[in-house]
């Protein structure tokens, strides 16, 4: 495995971050749209968390380099951010510590197993990161065992689904199109 980013690595983890950050600040509409919907059980909306955290988990499995997913995710946020949303600029700080978690698992396989389970870790360290960093900066002041305990145990498996098993199933899905052909994910395509 080679380390050193290509400009055409460097040209698609841009390109993910860019529009990710675009349906994030779009996601961030639909998070305030559906409160009301989650009312019985407000730590439910958690449901839907995991769409922040999918263009880590995807650009890991597509780039396969150290830092992809943290660059990524970080650089998603950023352009969250300067769309405009309500949570302001923690959102960047927030975005790159849901990277490094989803870097995390890549880095446990050492950047050797691009597989679903490895998919579903890095989905399920970033939902992990994430709600540590709400319990800090959000979540708070909200019940222990009434909110934050379930909303964190939501949002761990909302990553794990949305980002994980959905950013392993995007790839398989972008495989057989050609366009990853540059990526070892793209000629994996075969063994599909």
């Amino acid at each position: 495995m080679r380390s050193s980013w290509r400009t055409i690595d460097i040209v698609i983890a841009s390109v993910i971050a860019v529009a990710f950050g675009v349906i994030f600040w779009a996601w961030d509409a639909v998070w305030a749209a559906t409160e009301n919907a989650f009312v019985f059980f407000p730590p439910a909306q958690a449901v839907l968390y995991g769409m922040w955290f999918l263009p880590a988990v995807l650009s890991g499995l597509i780039i396969r380099k150290p830092g992809a997913a943290f660059f990524t995710e970080t650089v998603a946020s950023i352009i969250s951010a300067l769309l405009g949303n309500k949570w302001g600029a923690t959102v960047i700080v927030q975005g790159a510590a849901q990277g490094l978690g989803a870097e995390l698992a890549f880095a446990f396989f050492r950047y050797r197993v691009f597989t679903l389970p490895a998919g579903l870790l890095s989905g399920a360290l970033a939902g992990l990161v994430a709600a540590v960093f709400d319990w800090f900066v959000w979540t708070y002041a909200y019940q222990l065992w009434s909110y934050r305990v379930p909303y964190a145990l939501i949002t761990v498996v909302s990553a794990t689904v949305i980002a994980g098993a959905g950013a392993w199933l995007l790839v398989r899905a972008l495989a057989p199109t050609g366009v990853l052909d540059r990526f070892e994910a793209g000629r994996e395509r075969a063994l599909i």
